[in-house]
């Protein structure tokens, strides 16, 4: 199964949403289409952003990315009732690395 990683920035919290709400908002919008494996939180250059690795199924390389970058919009827009939102990466597992999709 190809492996992808959605990195998405988050910036301040909608009035009377709590934290938690970001990663269970952003978790449950990937699954409710494709399994999550991992999830985190980081905090680059002060800026946190939250980074869910999941997988699509197979199918032609062209077709995986599609479906992961449209798996990853829907995950932002979810995300987007809770908290304002950066930049999203979309990062694809290939020869041993994360390779952007774009």
């Amino acid at each position: 199964m190809p492996s992808f990683r959605a990195r998405l920035q988050i910036g301040d919290l909608l009035p009377g949403r709590a934290p938690e709400e970001v990663m269970d908002t952003a978790e449950a919008a990937l699954a409710s289409r494709y399994t999550v494996e991992a999830k985190d939180l980081e905090v680059v250059a002060r800026v946190p952003r939250i980074v869910l690795r999941f997988t699509v199924p197979e199918s032609t390389w062209y077709g995986e990315n599609r479906a992961a970058l449209s798996a990853a919009a829907q995950m932002r827009i979810a995300v987007m009732e809770v908290a304002t939102t950066g930049r999203l990466e979309v990062l694809r597992r290939a020869r041993g690395r994360w390779e952007p999709v774009g």
